[in-house]
């Protein structure tokens, strides 16, 4: 059994910064792959973020890359997402995904997630 949980969305500023929290509890010792993803309402859930249980190989779409971080906290039992300079075009429902993986995998895709949050809101205004 995984549990999610994320924390840290809210109202910003464009060009602002917000630092997402994923919290992973999990029953095993299984090695796991985070990634976070968002969804704007009549659109697709898309992928954001990811990193390796290992926390060294890490992966991002293009149109965060150099402005959203992901990282894994000492205990790798949660994962953080700093997002600097935020556009409004970032407004969306944020989402960490997780599933089982080998010591430096990850995911890119939705498809490839078994457990997921419930989601944190992050609203940009211009």
């Amino acid at each position: 059994q995984v549990q999610l949980v994320e924390s840290g969305g809210g109202l910003v500023q464009a060009g602002g910064s917000l630092r997402l929290s994923c919290a992973v509890s999990v029953r095993t010792t299984s090695m796991y792959a985070v990634g976070w993803f968002r969804q704007v309402p009549g659109k697709e859930r898309e992928f954001v973020a990811a990193i390796s249980w290992s926390g060294r190989s890490t992966y991002y779409t293009d149109s965060v890359k150099g402005r959203f971080t992901i990282s894994r906290g000492n205990a790798k039992s949660t994962v953080l997402l700093q997002m600097n300079s935020l556009e409004p075009e970032d407004t969306a429902v944020y989402y960490c995904a997780a599933h089982p993986a080998g010591y430096n995998d990850y995911y890119s895709t939705r498809n490839d997630y078994k457990y997921w949050g419930q989601g944190t809101q992050v609203t940009v205004s211009s």
